[in-house]
Formats: structure tokens, sequence, C-alpha cells
């Protein structure tokens, strides 16, 4: 089973290059996001847990987030392997996550990080804030705080997966099919290693 977590800063390519990954490897995308709003707009148990914690503006634990992410791997027994988008966050939760993964006689395949510079960043945030409208990409502050959150909170979790032998970081910056072909080179000799 191939089991992919991508990661990156805000306006790396996660979306664009998962999307591509996802076709590629018929892999089964696991968006915490979308998890999220899918058990808070169907009001299961988990969902409405979930909501409370939000809605008093606390981050939801991580065992909640962990049997939400569960439930849905739980949905695909048949599934070639999963691409885990927006989660792990932190140390803790990749140590859930492979707990998780170990209960099912699987595990993380690979981390693959797209590697890409704070300007770069913050020149593509812009843009697609301009294009998509997403209120939280037009403004300069909120995107350096968010990219400040990601290097304090988040980018930690390389750590993690250095020291597992399973990080694989990948120029970001470059043509999408460049970058998606070099993404799968990391994929193909993680598989015929």
């Amino acid at each position: 089973m191939l089991n992919i977590v991508l990661f990156g800063p805000p306006g790396a390519g996660k979306g664009t290059q998962s999307t591509k990954l996802i076709d590629r490897y018929s892999l089964v995308h696991l968006s915490t996001g979308d998890i999220f709003r899918a058990n808070i707009k169907g009001q299961t148990e988990l969902g409405v847990l979930a909501k409370s914690f939000i809605d008093q503006g606390q981050l939801v634990p991580d065992e909640v987030t962990i049997n939400m992410l569960s439930a849905e791997v739980k949905k695909n027994p048949n599934a070639k392997g999963f691409i885990f988008d927006g989660f792990p966050r932190t140390s803790a939760q990749a140590a859930a996550l492979d707990a998780l993964l170990e209960s099912m006689n699987s595990s993380i395949s690979l981390m693959l990080a797209l590697e890409v510079e704070e300007e770069e960043l913050k020149r593509r945030l812009l843009l697609r804030g301009k294009d998509s409208g997403r209120a939280d990409d037009q403004d300069p502050a909120v995107i350096q705080k968010r990219i400040d959150v990601y290097n304090a909170e988040t980018f930690p979790v390389r750590d993690y997966y250095l020291a597992q032998n399973k990080y694989k970081g990948v120029n970001g910056i470059g043509e999408v099919e460049a970058i998606f072909t070099a993404l799968c080179d990391q994929i193909d000799a993680k598989a015929n290693s």
C-alpha cells in the first residue's frame, strides 16, 4: 500500500500536485479540512464534538481528528493507498497516524515535501487570492501569519519523517509537469527499493 504525506507551506502547490498524484497512483485523497467539513455538515457524533471546539476558538484535539481520519480510512478497505493532505501538522499527530496505520498493517511510505522559498509563496498566495477571491490569500499580513505558523508548528514534522528516512524534498518552483515528474520519481524510487 502506498501512503503519502504531501507536505509543504501554504502556496507550495500541494492541491495541484495531489490531484495529479491521485490520478497517477489511484490513491484516495484524505484532506482533514474536507473531513472536518463533511462531519460537521453531516452532524456526525465526531462532527458535533469537533464543532464544539471550533466554536470556542480552540483547536480540535488530535484524538478527535485521528478518529475522523480512521473512519475515512476504514471506508476505503480496498484502497491502493492514501495521500494525506493537511495532516499530520505536529509530531504527535504523525505518531498517532503511524499507530493508526500500524493497526491496519500499513505505514507511511514517504513524506513528499514541496520546498518553495518564502517570497515565492507570498507571490503565489496573493495571485491565488486575486484569482479565487479567497480572503485569506489577499492580505499580506494574514499570509505572513500562515507562513509563520507553518514554520513554527508544522515544519518540525519534517524531522519526524527524516528520522524514519521517509522524508523526500522536491523543489516546488518550476513548471507544474516538471515538479510532478520529480515527485513521481521519488515515489517510483521508493516503490522499487
